[in-house]
């Protein structure tokens, strides 16, 4: 009786028996309250029951807030045919008289796993109290987290008397984990303990998601400003009671502004089972059969300040969580959830019906006040044991990697395009990864594998290619890059005549000539037919637009259209020699050098000169390194050396990007896998694939 849920549930029964029979004052029956203080003690709350039913011959009970055993409630309930109304334990279809006046936790356990499943969360840690109704919960979430694929990394049981080093004991084991979403089960007095704890430890900071179940949530209005503080960030799910006319004229007879917010649930359900009660026991009439009470009881619908109120299968009719957010010095609305919509937020947009399928986390102010959802994962480590990732300070070739290291205040600072891409694949890990650059000079990729292998860095990142011989030693992400090598030449600047080129001069000759003659032998045939009227201009036109294949005239005469047959195949194989040998000039001829004794320049300081030999087969060729953009472009040039440059296709676009119009990748071949990351063992980086 002195709990403040205690309080809150006999005020309201006593307020309930007045505005019912207020209201229907010509009823010929009356509750009449028979209270008995448990104390909070399971043996004289079960006590307690026992001599109402057997002394005071009652015909309900609303009560224990104390969780005792279903079956000793239901044996005393079934035997006296007298319902009993309990705030704390579970409800069967075993026990008829016995109802569950709380959120059941299947439903507590479904809500939840549609919060953490909208966060894209995969694996959890459940706090809960060392009690029947923690284990209870329990086996509702492990189903809600299976059909989500949600696994519950570490379980912790607590008992309600845990002394202050176990709780920090058991906090320590859980910093050790992978995992940063916590759900927290327990009673508010032994989270205020848990929590205050947590937050000395840094478990109540950026990266980190507090998740409280309705057991726990009236932390967030704790009277302690250090709790309070302690627990900013956290959401909290807590019973929904939709606004209605009722429940702001109770409200205001309460004559509190505040009265609303203090106010718990069960309180309100036990206002509307007293109505439930007064109603059916009019119904049935005094002295009545228990049997028949709870029939008239079971049939009761109506709309109280709870909301829409109805028993089912022993317990009172959910109307879903609001999911609650602690901010400052007290609590936010950021959305709900309701078991036929889900997850919704509290403020969706205006003139929009819309169901979000998750909160937004613009909505939400985190631990650290942190307004970016936690990834759920961290990669625990210290500054000892954060990653070590090597990187490669190149001189030249900078486009992928620059790397710049303070020797003064020991800062090393990577950027280019490989170090976008890593950035932007570790931002987008569902989990932190803590990772430091190491900078290495006058070294090569070779080297870097070299060290990973020998366990000096944990991952290289970098332009490096994927290649047989380094995998026998490392491990590598999927490729980000093109595939191959490829052959990089000037373009031939060609004159205006260049379309003429693909056949000689005697050749044209020849062609005009042939034209010419066809012309004169079809108008010869022609002119042979009396009745034909074929003029030499028009046979001329006709003849010429086969080149086209457009010719539509017909001849009279066998001998004509076996002359223009002649011609046509004459036509089609000029017209395919000249296609290919263009084609060819515009492409082919630009490396003709090169594949012809020329030099080939490569990208030196790399495995090149390797695949330059042995793969592109240019053992013929003078080969030459090179080792910048700027030396390929005046090696390429005019005034240059080199006919052809062979390097990664990478490499080759980046040098196309830089210089284009004067320069193209002529040919190429997928004889390497492209550029990727490298680590010695299948690290949390191998989400990249």
């Amino acid at each position: 009786m002195e709990s403040p849920l205690g309080k809150s549930i006999h005020s309201c029964i006593t307020m309930a028996i007045s505005d019912f029979y207020a209201l229907h004052h010509s009823y010929k029956t009356r509750i009449v309250l028979h209270n008995r203080d448990s104390e909070g003690d399971p043996d004289k709350a079960l006590s307690a029951v026992y001599n109402l039913l057997k002394k005071a011959k009652v015909q309900a009970i609303i009560g224990p807030e104390t969780h005792l055993p279903s079956k000793l409630l239901s044996l005393s309930a079934d035997k006296a045919e007298a319902p009993i109304f309990s705030f704390a334990s579970p409800s069967s279809r075993e026990y008829p008289y016995l109802f569950q006046i709380k959120q059941d936790e299947s439903t507590m356990a479904k809500s939840i796993a549609a919060l953490v499943t909208s966060f894209n969360w995969r694996n959890v840690i459940f706090i809960h109290e060392d009690t029947d109704d923690g284990m209870e919960i329990l086996r509702y979430l492990a189903e809600s987290f299976q059909d989500k694929n949600i696994r519950i990394s570490y379980r912790c049981a607590i008992s309600a008397s845990a002394t202050h080093d176990e709780i920090t004991q058991e906090l320590r084991k859980i910093m050790t984990f992978h995992t940063t979403v916590i759900i927290l089960h327990v009673s508010p007095s032994l989270a205020s303990t848990l929590i205050l704890n947590a937050k000395r430890f840094g478990m109540v900071s950026e990266g980190y998601a507090w998740i409280l179940t309705e057991k726990t949530v009236d932390l967030l209005r704790s009277t302690n400003f250090t709790v309070i503080e302690s627990s900013q960030g956290a959401l909290g799910f807590r019973s929904y009671v939709p606004p209605s006319d009722r429940l702001h004229d109770f409200f205001h007879r309460k004559n509190s502004t505040s009265v609303r917010k203090e106010m718990p649930v069960p309180a309100l359900w036990a206002y509307d089972i007293i109505w439930a009660l007064a109603e059916s026991v009019e119904k049935v009439g005094v002295p009545h059969n228990g049997s028949m009470l709870l029939h008239e009881v079971l049939k009761i619908r109506f709309k109280g300040i709870s909301g829409d109120f109805q028993l089912s299968e022993g317990k009172v009719m959910s109307n879903g969580y609001e999911i609650m957010n602690a901010v400052d010095n007290g609590e936010r609305r950021v959305g709900y959830w309701k078991h036929s919509q889900g997850i919704r937020r509290a403020h969706p947009q205006i003139n929009s019906d819309r169901l979000y399928p998750c909160l937004g986390s613009e909505a939400i102010i985190w631990p650290g006040e942190s307004t970016t959802a936690p990834k759920g994962w961290v990669l625990r480590a210290t500054s000892s044991k954060r990653l070590k990732i090597g990187v490669l300070k190149i001189k030249n070739f900078k486009y992928f990697m620059d790397v710049d290291h303070d020797v003064e205040n020991n800062v090393t600072t990577a950027t280019g395009f490989s170090i976008d891409v890593f950035n932007t694949c570790i931002r987008a890990l569902p989990y932190q990864v803590p990772y430091t650059f190491v900078v290495f000079e006058n070294a090569s990729y070779d080297n870097l594998v070299q060290r990973v292998y020998n366990e000096e860095i944990d991952a290289v990142v970098g332009d490096s290619t994927i290649l047989a011989n380094r995998s026998v030693y490392v491990d590598f992400t999927a490729t980000y890059t093109d595939l191959g090598v490829g052959t990089l030449a000037r373009i031939k600047k060609n004159d205006k005549w260049f379309f003429l080129q693909p056949m000689e001069l005697r050749l044209w000759i020849t062609t005009i000539s042939s034209l010419f003659y066809t012309v004169f032998v079809v108008w010869a045939v022609e002119r042979m037919n009396p009745n034909s009227d074929q003029k030499i201009g028009t046979v001329f036109w006709t003849i010429l637009l086969t080149i086209f294949f457009a010719q539509r005239e017909k001849f009279s005469r066998s001998r004509s259209k076996f002359v223009m047959f002649v011609w046509l195949l004459v036509v089609l194989v000029m017209f395919t020699s000249y296609t290919a040998t263009l084609t060819s000039l515009l492409t082919v001829e630009q490396f003709e050098s090169a594949s012809k004794g020329g030099i080939v320049g490569f990208h030196g300081g790399s495995f090149m000169r390797g695949v330059t030999v042995s793969n592109l087969h240019f053992e013929d060729n003078y080969r030459r390194a090179y080792y910048s953009y700027e030396d390929y472009a005046h090696a390429l040039s005019k005034d240059g050396e080199a006919d052809a440059i062979v390097d990664e296709i990478p490499y080759i676009k980046m040098f196309l990007s830089k210089y284009p119009g004067d320069y193209a990748l002529v040919s190429s071949q997928p004889i390497t896998s492209g550029f990727a990351f490298v680590s010695k063992v299948p690290l949390p980086l191998h989400h990249l694939h």
